[in-house]
Protein backbone atom coordinates (compact mmCIF):
# COMPACT_ATOMS: atom_id res chain seq x y z
CA UNK A 1 0.00 0.00 0.00
CA UNK A 2 1.49 3.80 -0.79
CA UNK A 3 1.26 6.22 1.62
CA UNK A 4 -1.30 7.76 -0.36
CA UNK A 5 -3.56 4.93 0.52
CA UNK A 6 -2.66 4.34 3.99
CA UNK A 7 -6.11 6.48 4.50
CA UNK A 8 -8.38 4.18 2.99
CA UNK A 9 -7.78 0.79 4.96
CA UNK A 10 -7.46 -2.68 3.65
CA UNK A 11 -9.81 -4.54 1.08
CA UNK A 12 -13.70 -4.67 1.56
CA UNK A 13 -14.69 -8.52 0.67
CA UNK A 14 -18.33 -7.22 0.03
CA UNK A 15 -17.37 -6.46 -3.40
CA UNK A 16 -17.28 -8.86 -6.68
CA UNK A 17 -12.84 -8.06 -7.48
CA UNK A 18 -12.38 -6.92 -11.09
CA UNK A 19 -11.13 -9.36 -13.61
CA UNK A 20 -7.20 -8.90 -14.01
CA UNK A 21 -6.10 -6.04 -15.90
CA UNK A 22 -9.28 -3.74 -15.36
CA UNK A 23 -8.37 -1.63 -12.58
CA UNK A 24 -7.93 2.05 -13.53
CA UNK A 25 -5.99 3.04 -10.17
CA UNK A 26 -8.27 6.20 -9.49
CA UNK A 27 -8.68 7.25 -6.39
CA UNK A 28 -12.17 6.86 -6.79
CA UNK A 29 -11.80 3.03 -7.20
CA UNK A 30 -8.90 2.79 -4.75
CA UNK A 31 -11.86 4.23 -2.24
CA UNK A 32 -14.63 2.07 -3.06
CA UNK A 33 -12.65 -1.08 -3.36
CA UNK A 34 -11.40 -0.10 -0.52
CA UNK A 35 -14.64 -0.04 1.89
CA UNK A 36 -14.78 3.63 2.36
CA UNK A 37 -17.81 6.02 2.26
CA UNK A 38 -16.60 7.52 -0.99
CA UNK A 39 -17.51 11.39 -1.95
CA UNK A 40 -17.96 12.94 -5.34
CA UNK A 41 -18.74 16.11 -5.97
CA UNK A 42 -19.85 18.71 -9.66
CA UNK A 43 -18.23 21.32 -10.89
CA UNK A 44 -20.37 23.83 -12.46
CA UNK A 45 -18.48 24.53 -15.80
CA UNK A 46 -17.86 27.69 -16.39
CA UNK A 47 -19.01 30.33 -19.55
CA UNK A 48 -15.26 30.70 -19.65
CA UNK A 49 -12.01 29.85 -21.43
CA UNK A 50 -10.21 30.89 -18.71
CA UNK A 51 -8.43 27.31 -16.83
CA UNK A 52 -8.39 29.83 -13.35
CA UNK A 53 -11.72 29.93 -13.25
CA UNK A 54 -12.03 26.03 -13.03
CA UNK A 55 -8.91 25.92 -10.80
CA UNK A 56 -10.82 28.23 -8.31
CA UNK A 57 -14.00 26.25 -8.43
CA UNK A 58 -12.07 23.00 -7.92
CA UNK A 59 -10.27 24.27 -5.19
CA UNK A 60 -13.07 23.35 -2.19
CA UNK A 61 -14.53 20.30 -3.70
CA UNK A 62 -10.58 19.00 -4.06
CA UNK A 63 -10.89 19.55 -0.21
CA UNK A 64 -13.45 17.30 0.13
CA UNK A 65 -14.25 14.72 -2.52
CA UNK A 66 -12.51 11.71 -4.00
CA UNK A 67 -13.12 12.98 -7.81
CA UNK A 68 -14.74 15.65 -9.13
CA UNK A 69 -17.41 15.60 -12.02
CA UNK A 70 -16.90 17.15 -15.35
CA UNK A 71 -20.36 18.09 -16.34
CA UNK A 72 -20.97 17.32 -20.14
CA UNK A 73 -23.61 20.29 -21.40
CA UNK A 74 -25.93 18.98 -18.69
CA UNK A 75 -29.53 20.43 -19.32
CA UNK A 76 -28.31 20.59 -23.17
CA UNK A 77 -26.82 23.92 -21.71
CA UNK A 78 -23.72 24.98 -23.12
CA UNK A 79 -20.23 25.48 -20.76
CA UNK A 80 -16.70 24.76 -21.50
CA UNK A 81 -16.30 20.86 -22.31
CA UNK A 82 -16.34 18.12 -19.86
CA UNK A 83 -13.04 16.91 -21.56
CA UNK A 84 -11.52 20.53 -21.33
CA UNK A 85 -12.59 20.35 -17.50
CA UNK A 86 -11.01 17.23 -17.04
CA UNK A 87 -7.43 17.99 -18.91
CA UNK A 88 -7.47 21.44 -16.53
CA UNK A 89 -8.54 19.00 -13.18
CA UNK A 90 -6.08 16.27 -14.01
CA UNK A 91 -2.87 18.23 -14.45
CA UNK A 92 -3.50 20.25 -11.35
CA UNK A 93 -3.98 16.92 -9.44
CA UNK A 94 -7.41 16.31 -8.77
CA UNK A 95 -9.45 12.85 -9.64
CA UNK A 96 -11.90 13.47 -11.92
CA UNK A 97 -14.88 12.04 -13.49
CA UNK A 98 -15.24 12.57 -17.27
CA UNK A 99 -18.97 12.59 -18.30
CA UNK A 100 -19.55 11.87 -21.55
CA UNK A 101 -23.21 12.82 -22.85
CA UNK A 102 -24.04 10.57 -26.18
CA UNK A 103 -26.39 13.48 -27.43
CA UNK A 104 -23.69 15.84 -29.25
CA UNK A 105 -21.25 13.63 -30.65
CA UNK A 106 -20.95 10.18 -32.81
CA UNK A 107 -19.19 7.05 -31.84
CA UNK A 108 -16.58 7.88 -34.08
CA UNK A 109 -15.75 11.20 -31.72
CA UNK A 110 -16.74 9.15 -28.83
CA UNK A 111 -14.26 6.98 -29.02
CA UNK A 112 -11.73 9.29 -29.92
CA UNK A 113 -11.92 11.53 -27.09
CA UNK A 114 -12.22 8.16 -24.66
CA UNK A 115 -8.44 7.40 -25.90
CA UNK A 116 -7.69 11.40 -25.58
CA UNK A 117 -8.79 11.59 -22.02
CA UNK A 118 -7.57 8.43 -21.08
CA UNK A 119 -3.77 9.65 -22.45
CA UNK A 120 -4.63 12.95 -20.33
CA UNK A 121 -5.06 10.81 -17.36
CA UNK A 122 -8.74 10.74 -16.95
CA UNK A 123 -9.46 7.31 -15.08
CA UNK A 124 -13.57 7.78 -14.40
CA UNK A 125 -15.71 8.27 -17.12
CA UNK A 126 -19.72 8.37 -16.66
CA UNK A 127 -22.06 7.39 -19.56
CA UNK A 128 -24.76 9.71 -20.24
CA UNK A 129 -27.50 9.36 -22.88
CA UNK A 130 -27.87 13.04 -22.53
CA UNK A 131 -31.10 15.19 -22.14
CA UNK A 132 -32.88 16.36 -25.36
CA UNK A 133 -31.88 19.58 -27.15
CA UNK A 134 -34.90 20.91 -26.64
CA UNK A 135 -34.58 21.44 -22.96
CA UNK A 136 -31.68 23.54 -23.43
CA UNK A 137 -30.44 26.96 -24.23
CA UNK A 138 -29.75 26.41 -28.28
CA UNK A 139 -33.08 24.11 -29.38
CA UNK A 140 -32.28 24.41 -32.95
CA UNK A 141 -29.35 22.48 -31.98
CA UNK A 142 -29.14 19.14 -34.36
CA UNK A 143 -28.98 16.04 -31.61
CA UNK A 144 -27.26 12.91 -32.91
CA UNK A 145 -27.67 10.21 -30.04
CA UNK A 146 -25.41 7.96 -32.19
CA UNK A 147 -25.49 6.23 -28.81
CA UNK A 148 -27.44 5.69 -25.31
CA UNK A 149 -26.15 5.18 -22.73
CA UNK A 150 -26.07 1.03 -22.08
CA UNK A 151 -24.12 0.88 -26.37
CA UNK A 152 -21.39 3.87 -24.75
CA UNK A 153 -20.83 1.06 -21.50
CA UNK A 154 -20.48 -1.39 -23.75
CA UNK A 155 -18.57 0.24 -26.16
CA UNK A 156 -15.87 1.55 -23.55
CA UNK A 157 -15.61 -1.38 -21.90
CA UNK A 158 -14.80 -3.21 -25.56
CA UNK A 159 -12.08 -0.79 -25.87
CA UNK A 160 -10.74 -1.14 -21.83
CA UNK A 161 -11.31 -5.02 -21.85
CA UNK A 162 -10.78 -6.51 -25.43
CA UNK A 163 -8.09 -3.52 -26.71
CA UNK A 164 -10.83 -3.00 -29.33
CA UNK A 165 -12.61 -0.26 -31.22
CA UNK A 166 -15.95 -1.14 -32.90
CA UNK A 167 -14.53 -1.51 -36.15
CA UNK A 168 -12.77 -4.12 -34.88
CA UNK A 169 -9.31 -2.65 -35.14
CA UNK A 170 -6.81 -3.21 -32.87
CA UNK A 171 -5.81 -0.14 -29.77
CA UNK A 172 -2.21 -0.57 -29.55
CA UNK A 173 -2.74 0.79 -25.42
CA UNK A 174 -6.23 0.42 -24.03
CA UNK A 175 -7.68 3.28 -21.88
CA UNK A 176 -7.59 2.00 -18.17
CA UNK A 177 -10.91 3.61 -16.96
CA UNK A 178 -13.44 2.94 -14.09
CA UNK A 179 -16.58 2.85 -16.07
CA UNK A 180 -19.48 4.78 -14.14
CA UNK A 181 -23.49 5.45 -15.03
CA UNK A 182 -26.26 7.21 -13.57
CA UNK A 183 -29.71 6.66 -12.61
CA UNK A 184 -32.87 7.99 -11.21
CA UNK A 185 -34.20 6.41 -8.37
CA UNK A 186 -37.03 8.27 -7.07
CA UNK A 187 -38.71 9.04 -10.58
CA UNK A 188 -41.65 6.50 -11.49
CA UNK A 189 -41.98 4.12 -12.83
CA UNK A 190 -40.03 3.18 -9.43
CA UNK A 191 -40.42 -0.67 -10.24
CA UNK A 192 -38.75 -0.57 -13.62
CA UNK A 193 -35.66 1.39 -12.20
CA UNK A 194 -33.41 -1.58 -10.35
CA UNK A 195 -33.89 -3.52 -13.12
CA UNK A 196 -32.40 -0.62 -15.39
CA UNK A 197 -29.87 -0.10 -13.22
CA UNK A 198 -29.18 -3.55 -13.38
CA UNK A 199 -28.74 -3.83 -17.44
CA UNK A 200 -26.42 -0.61 -17.13
CA UNK A 201 -24.16 -2.85 -14.68
CA UNK A 202 -24.58 -6.08 -16.90
CA UNK A 203 -23.21 -3.17 -20.01
CA UNK A 204 -20.20 -2.86 -17.64
CA UNK A 205 -20.57 0.04 -15.34
CA UNK A 206 -18.59 -0.38 -12.12
CA UNK A 207 -20.27 2.57 -10.09
CA UNK A 208 -23.61 4.29 -10.14
CA UNK A 209 -24.25 8.28 -9.66
CA UNK A 210 -27.79 8.78 -8.57
CA UNK A 211 -29.94 12.20 -9.50
CA UNK A 212 -30.75 13.74 -6.25
CA UNK A 213 -32.24 11.73 -3.64
CA UNK A 214 -34.98 14.16 -1.01
CA UNK A 215 -37.31 11.48 -0.99
CA UNK A 216 -35.73 8.71 1.48
CA UNK A 217 -38.83 5.61 1.86
CA UNK A 218 -38.60 5.39 -2.08
CA UNK A 219 -35.04 5.35 -2.30
CA UNK A 220 -34.82 2.59 0.39
CA UNK A 221 -37.18 0.93 -1.63
CA UNK A 222 -35.28 0.91 -4.37
CA UNK A 223 -31.79 0.36 -2.13
CA UNK A 224 -33.87 -3.10 -1.03
CA UNK A 225 -34.62 -4.36 -4.58
CA UNK A 226 -31.07 -3.98 -5.70
CA UNK A 227 -29.98 -5.93 -2.47
CA UNK A 228 -33.30 -8.84 -3.61
CA UNK A 229 -31.79 -8.69 -7.33
CA UNK A 230 -27.83 -9.25 -6.00
CA UNK A 231 -26.97 -5.99 -8.11
CA UNK A 232 -25.60 -4.17 -4.75
CA UNK A 233 -22.70 -6.52 -4.60
CA UNK A 234 -21.79 -5.90 -7.93
CA UNK A 235 -21.35 -1.90 -8.37
CA UNK A 236 -20.55 0.86 -6.27
CA UNK A 237 -23.48 3.29 -5.85
CA UNK A 238 -23.25 7.14 -5.32
CA UNK A 239 -26.41 8.64 -4.37
CA UNK A 240 -26.88 11.97 -5.53
CA UNK A 241 -27.71 15.22 -2.64
CA UNK A 242 -27.53 18.65 -3.13
CA UNK A 243 -28.78 21.78 -0.99
CA UNK A 244 -32.24 23.13 -1.68
CA UNK A 245 -31.99 27.39 -2.03
CA UNK A 246 -35.74 28.19 -1.17
CA UNK A 247 -39.09 26.67 -1.38
CA UNK A 248 -39.52 28.57 -4.72
CA UNK A 249 -36.27 26.98 -5.92
CA UNK A 250 -37.47 23.65 -5.23
CA UNK A 251 -40.80 23.70 -6.80
CA UNK A 252 -38.92 24.76 -9.70
CA UNK A 253 -36.41 22.05 -10.13
CA UNK A 254 -39.48 19.59 -9.34
CA UNK A 255 -41.29 21.42 -12.40
CA UNK A 256 -38.68 21.99 -14.54
CA UNK A 257 -35.85 19.92 -14.17
CA UNK A 258 -35.96 16.25 -15.90
CA UNK A 259 -35.64 13.21 -13.24
CA UNK A 260 -35.81 15.28 -9.94
CA UNK A 261 -38.65 14.22 -7.45
CA UNK A 262 -38.71 16.67 -4.24
CA UNK A 263 -41.82 15.44 -1.75
CA UNK A 264 -44.67 18.05 -0.39
CA UNK A 265 -42.84 17.68 2.60
CA UNK A 266 -39.48 18.89 2.18
CA UNK A 267 -40.97 21.82 0.02
CA UNK A 268 -43.19 23.11 3.48
CA UNK A 269 -40.16 22.58 5.90
CA UNK A 270 -38.25 25.45 3.60
CA UNK A 271 -41.35 27.54 3.44
CA UNK A 272 -41.94 27.42 7.16
CA UNK A 273 -38.46 28.06 7.98
CA UNK A 274 -36.73 31.32 9.07
CA UNK A 275 -33.44 31.21 6.64
CA UNK A 276 -34.88 28.42 4.24
CA UNK A 277 -31.06 28.59 2.68
CA UNK A 278 -29.66 27.63 5.51
CA UNK A 279 -32.38 24.61 6.16
CA UNK A 280 -31.63 23.49 2.52
CA UNK A 281 -28.39 22.85 3.65
CA UNK A 282 -29.46 21.38 7.05
CA UNK A 283 -31.83 19.21 4.96
CA UNK A 284 -28.74 18.03 2.76
CA UNK A 285 -26.86 16.93 5.91
CA UNK A 286 -29.20 14.99 7.26
CA UNK A 287 -29.87 13.05 4.40
CA UNK A 288 -26.14 12.18 3.59
CA UNK A 289 -26.16 10.65 7.60
CA UNK A 290 -29.32 8.62 6.90
CA UNK A 291 -28.31 7.69 3.10
CA UNK A 292 -24.99 6.69 4.64
CA UNK A 293 -26.81 4.09 7.13
CA UNK A 294 -28.50 2.26 4.01
CA UNK A 295 -27.33 -0.73 3.26
CA UNK A 296 -25.64 -1.00 -0.52
CA UNK A 297 -24.63 2.66 -0.82
CA UNK A 298 -21.45 2.74 -1.56
CA UNK A 299 -21.13 7.25 -1.55
CA UNK A 300 -22.71 10.07 -2.17
CA UNK A 301 -22.95 12.46 -4.98
CA UNK A 302 -23.16 16.43 -4.04
CA UNK A 303 -24.32 18.77 -6.29
CA UNK A 304 -25.44 22.23 -5.89
CA UNK A 305 -25.23 24.54 -9.02
CA UNK A 306 -21.93 27.61 -8.76
CA UNK A 307 -21.89 26.47 -4.70
CA UNK A 308 -18.53 24.56 -4.72
CA UNK A 309 -17.76 26.30 -1.33
CA UNK A 310 -21.16 24.97 0.22
CA UNK A 311 -20.53 21.46 -0.68
CA UNK A 312 -17.23 21.71 1.22
CA UNK A 313 -18.98 22.85 4.66
CA UNK A 314 -21.60 20.01 3.54
CA UNK A 315 -19.99 17.00 3.36
CA UNK A 316 -17.27 18.17 6.58
CA UNK A 317 -20.50 18.57 8.60
CA UNK A 318 -22.02 15.31 7.79
CA UNK A 319 -19.48 13.75 9.10
CA UNK A 320 -18.63 11.42 6.70
CA UNK A 321 -15.21 11.85 6.22
CA UNK A 322 -14.31 11.43 9.50
CA UNK A 323 -10.69 9.66 9.64
CA UNK A 324 -10.03 10.49 6.14
CA UNK A 325 -7.66 12.10 4.51
CA UNK A 326 -8.69 15.16 2.30
CA UNK A 327 -7.40 14.50 -1.32
CA UNK A 328 -5.84 18.08 -1.35
CA UNK A 329 -5.83 20.59 1.57
CA UNK A 330 -6.95 24.08 1.60
CA UNK A 331 -3.94 25.34 1.48
CA UNK A 332 -2.94 23.93 -2.11
CA UNK A 333 -3.36 26.41 -4.80
CA UNK A 334 -3.17 24.15 -7.88
CA UNK A 335 -1.91 26.42 -11.75
CA UNK A 336 -2.46 24.41 -14.68
CA UNK A 337 0.97 23.30 -16.30
CA UNK A 338 2.45 25.00 -19.20
CA UNK A 339 0.85 24.08 -22.31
Amino acid sequence: MSPADQDLGDSFPQYEAPPPGHVSGSRLERVLRAGKFAVTAELNPPDSADPADVLEAARPLGEVADAINATDASGANCHMSSIGISSLLTRAGYGTVYQISCRDRNRIAIQGDVLGAAAMGVRNVLCLTGDGVGVGDQPGAKPVFDFDSLSLLRTIRTMRDEGLFLSGRKITRPPRMFLGAAENPCVPPHEWRPERLAKKVDAGADFIQTNYIFDLPVFERFMARLRDLGVDRRVFLLAGVGPLASAKAARWMRSNVPGIHIPDAVIERMEKAAKPAAEGKRICVELIQQIREIKGVSGIHVMAYRREHQVSEIILESGVLKGRVPQRRRSARPRPAPV
